[in-house]
């Protein structure tokens, strides 16, 4: 902790959350708390949950655990009381910190044997320090662990990329401190490589490119795809030169995204793919090669029946190992994918699971979706198979400000247009034109179909 995440000269500009917070006032506020933690009954090896929003307090009660030798449970900040307490009786935290008027409240709770459906996990003797809940996007949320060494491992591959922020710039973080690309890509690498990390106060367009504005040094931007399509729609951005690129990661974009960013900025869209049980696992942040993909340093991929797999000694699943997430020394991503022979680049092609049968008929649905997503004024879409049919769900650039009829009318447009570009039995038997479609925590498009109906009758 001491050596890769605190180090450093005092003064040096590290966090801006609100205000900015220097490294010697980092490590102050770690030990600090720190303490407060080992008051609370937290012991090496122990298990404490955070349930905070993105602060300096997050920052520093994070690496006060670690720095105390115990593991850290991420919670979104936005789950309800009720999904707290389920995932506090599922993973058995030692303590419970959440935010209250700005400091942090520390909560002891009832110490609990070691659950080997939860935390415990499969017999090893790897010490997880970092447990978190995947995104939830399709289904319910598996719990991962990671080693302190899967963590150094990955900023080394950050380290080695040199499109990446290097010391002395800024990153403008959009993505969640929670999950993986947030945490380990931008605060942990900020942190480990004297990049200033600044998170914006509002996570709107003028927001954000304040948050770019306001320092003088090289600054990439990291967020998802949803974060892109509105800097790219910002009406009459300012003049941004120490902008060098923006990032995305979480999902597949669609296809004019890149194009209309780099006009709107005169800066590349990157896009990097990645997964909660390894993190990043291959680039192209200078845009060249998209929708190509270079793997990371070390990162060992293959492909089975289409589907990519990742070289994997343990399985990052915590509980029983499901043989069809991790076997023989393999993940298995469950999305589609194409391997260059020559170059080593991979292309994500989308969801395993999107292959379907129509009346004995082929249908993908990652190629719908990415036609539909095409479409003239289609800013976003996700396509499900439900009920034995093909759901399309879509949303358009004036969609706001349509009433629920004007919507309808839209819609057999877009199944009109849609039409031109597949055969009948690749359209959908259904499709909503929606102001905007529901994401997870994380931003990524929910493809769960019950939240997407009642999202529909909603609107309604």
């Amino acid at each position: 902790m001491d050596e890769q995440l605190l180090a450093g000269p005092d003064g040096e500009p590290c966090l801006r959350f609100d205000a900015p917070v220097s490294r010697g006032t980092l490590r102050a506020l770690v030990a600090e708390r720190q303490r407060q933690l080992a008051a609370a009954g937290l012991g090496e090896q122990g298990t404490v949950a955070l349930r905070m929003p993105p602060s300096a307090e997050f920052v520093a009660v994070l690496l006060a655990a670690w720095r105390a030798g115990a593991r850290a449970v991420l919670l979104d900040h936005r789950l309800t009381a009720a999904e707290v307490d389920r995932a506090v009786s599922r993973l058995r935290p030692r303590v419970l910190v959440e935010l209250a008027d700005g400091r942090p409240r520390f909560r002891s709770l009832p110490a609990a044997p070691p659950d080997p459906e939860a935390v415990a996990g499969p017999a090893t003797s790897h010490h997880h320090a970092l447990i978190q809940l995947s995104s939830g996007s399709t289904g319910p949320s598996k719990v991962i662990g990671r080693t302190a060494g899967d963590l150094l491992r990955e900023l080394d591959c950050y380290a080695r990329l040199p499109e990446f922020p290097a010391r002395g710039e800024r990153t403008v973080l959009l993505s969640s401190t929670v999950h993986v690309l947030g945490l380990v890509g931008g605060l942990l690498h900020a942190l480990h490589a004297g990049v200033e990390l600044v998170v914006p106060q509002r996570m709107t367009p003028a927001g954000i490119l304040t948050s770019v504005a306001d320092g003088a040094a090289p600054t990439t931007v990291i967020g998802v795809p949803f974060h892109a399509e509105l800097l790219a729609a910002a009406a009459a951005p300012p003049q941004l030169p120490q902008l060098r690129r923006m990032v995305v990661a979480g999902e597949l974009i669609r296809p004019g995204l890149p194009a209309a960013f780099r006009e709107r900025y005169g800066v590349p869209l990157g896009t990097m793919y990645g997964m909660t049980e390894t993190g990043v696992i291959a680039t192209d942040l200078t845009g060249r090669h998209h929708p190509a993909l270079q793997p990371v340093h070390g990162m060992e991929l293959s492909l089975s029946a289409g589907e990519l797999h990742i070289t994997r000694a343990h399985s990052p699943y915590l509980g029983p190992t499901d043989p069809t997430r991790w076997s023989d020394g393999s993940l298995h991503t469950r999305d589609a994918a194409l391997l260059d022979a020559g170059t080593g680049r991979v292309t994500v092609l989308g969801r395993r699971d999107s292959q379907i049968s129509i009346g004995g008929l082929k249908v993908d649905l990652n190629e719908v979706e990415q036609t539909l997503t095409g479409l003239p004024g289609v800013v976003e879409a996700v396509v499900v198979f439900a009920d034995g049919a093909i759901e399309a769900y879509a949303a358009t650039a004036d969609g706001a400000s349509r009433a629920p009829s004007e919507r309808d009318g839209a819609a057999e447009q877009l199944r009109e247009l849609l039409g031109r570009e597949l055969a009948g039995y690749k359209l959908p038997r259904r499709l909503h034109v929606m102001p905007q479609l529901p994401r997870t925590a994380t931003g990524k498009l929910l493809r769960d179909v019950a939240a997407l109906r009642r999202q529909v009758d909603a609107t309604r």
